[in-house]
């Protein structure tokens, strides 16, 4: 059954990228292309990366819509790096699929195109096309407007560093490498030409894998599996606003951050040849509620259950610190992307239009876009005059309110749904009182000094990105 039969749809795309065609096609066929592609509202698991990506190299996808589970395995062809590759659904949710990806010159020195150009035939024949035919279709261009936006960014972000930087490699160990930013992180620094060792709790399984034990400060990281490493990002730790806090939560909170991180700093203090930087989360909970007050890295920390937790968290990375390892200590905001987090959460509210403030709706609501976080730690990793805290959020906070009314526009809902202050309290306990009715106005000052350019400097232009709301010349969506 051939994709080019009647009844097949197409569809092409074409952006222009300032980076040469080896830039943009090496990227594509490096491992963990396919995780920084995904659209973030998408629920798809890759259960196997095509990589190394040759001819016959297979994919396999777990797509979620709903109750709905398909699995998607493609096959690629025609591989000739780094000029294209193509894959063509084995198996799937279509009747037929063919994806031609093709990375071109330009006249223009320094600059590609990026192409991509798809045949494929909705499933159950004419009645498919009539019920599913127009919004896959609108579904397939919002999809790849973000695949374009985003590997856009990568590269440019990739270049804007090498040129700051130089083009030597960094080999980056990452705990939490599984998580939400982790994952990502993972995927921007190995499509960038820098190589990732993930620390992981239980046997390692690749050549890429070390083992850690996040409970044993002692011995809970060998010396020598960080002393080859350039730069540990620290991201692991129990996530604060899972579920309501009991004390055994907030123990466990506790635990997770400062005995990890302490387990860490010891091994990277007793290493042979220790890494030049230790890049290590912490939050602006450090700052506590700060009502109408901007805070920056010089302010006084505030009080508090997650001050505490902050100030503790950043502490326990003083072996490192003091064996004379340039550490820094990220102070992130709520970090915006639709795969997780704080917006997935709100999001089902908002499109259901019942959105809106939560308690009084004057906290300060101090957000980073995912992409900007990830550029970020990479920035943090590889400039040296970074050190100590470094406030990992946009340049301009918005109050919870407003960032309310923003989402509600950009989602084309109504977002004056209140959620009072009592009823946060009912049904989240302390952790709804101190995570969603405190806050602060939060200022990147260390990254602003340092030259740092934020990608998504304003709220809505993060938000069409996560949600595939991105506004097109000619105002299309």
């Amino acid at each position: 059954m051939s994709v080019h039969d009647s009844g097949s749809s197409g569809f092409e795309r074409r952006t222009r990228i300032e980076v040469p065609a080896e830039r943009l096609g090496a990227w594509h066929f490096r491992a963990g292309a396919i995780h920084r592609l995904i659209p973030p509202w998408e629920r798809i698991e890759v259960e196997q990366e095509a990589s190394p990506l040759v001819d016959g190299a297979r994919a396999r996808i777990i797509i979620r819509k709903g109750p709905i589970r398909t699995k998607l395995v493609a096959v690629h062809s025609e591989v000739d790096p780094p000029r294209q590759f193509v894959d063509t659904q084995e198996s799937g949710p279509f009747a037929a699929w063919r994806h031609v990806h093709r990375f071109q010159s330009t006249d223009a020195p320094g600059a590609s195109v990026l192409e991509d150009s798809i045949r494929y035939r909705m499933p159950l024949g004419a009645l498919g096309r009539i019920l599913l035919g127009r919004p896959m279709a609108r579904e397939i261009a919002r999809q790849f407007a973000f695949r374009h936006a985003r590997t856009r960014h990568d590269l440019l972000r990739h270049a804007e560093f090498s040129a700051r930087f130089g083009d030597a490699p960094m080999r980056v160990g990452v705990t939490g490498a599984s998580g939400l930013v982790g994952k990502q992180l993972c995927a921007f620094l190995s499509t960038g030409g820098h190589e990732v060792v993930r620390f992981v709790r239980g046997t390692p399984r690749h050549a890429s894998e070390r083992r850690w034990d996040p409970r044993d400060i002692e011995r809970g990281v060998d010396p020598a599996s960080v002393a080859d490493l350039d730069c540990v990002v620290h991201l692991a730790g129990a996530g604060i606003a899972d579920r309501r806090w009991s004390e055994a939560r907030k123990r466990e909170i506790h635990e997770s951050r400062v005995l990890g991180t302490a387990a860490i700093a010891r091994g990277i203090a007793r290493a042979k040849t220790p890494p030049r930087a230790f890049v290590s989360s912490s939050a602006i909970g450090f700052y506590g509620d700060r009502g109408s007050e901007w805070v920056d890295e010089r302010s006084a920390r505030g009080a508090g259950f997650l001050a505490d937790i902050c100030e503790a968290w950043e502490a326990a990375t003083a072996e490192a610190r003091d064996a004379g390892v340039r550490t820094v200590h990220l102070r992130t905001g709520v970090v915006l992307t639709a795969a997780g987090g704080a917006l997935a959460k709100m999001l089902p509210a908002f499109l259901a239009g019942a959105g809106g403030p939560i308690g009084s709706g004057r906290q300060g609501f101090s957000w980073i876009s995912l992409d900007d976080l990830l550029s970020a730690i990479v920035f943090a990793a590889r400039d040296e005059r970074l050190a100590g805290p470094v406030n990992t959020v946009a340049p301009d906070a918005p109050s919870q309110r407003e960032f309310a009314r923003v989402l509600g526009r950009v989602v084309r809902r109504p977002s004056f749904a209140p959620l009072p202050a009592f009823v946060v309290k009912i049904l989240f306990g302390e952790m709804g009182e101190r995570a969603l009715l405190e806050g602060a106005f939060v200022r990147p000052l260390a990254l602003h000094e340092a030259g740092f350019r934020f990608a998504y400097p304003r709220l809505e232009d993060a938000l069409r990105l996560e949600l595939g709301r991105i506004v097109e010349e000619g105002g299309g969506r």
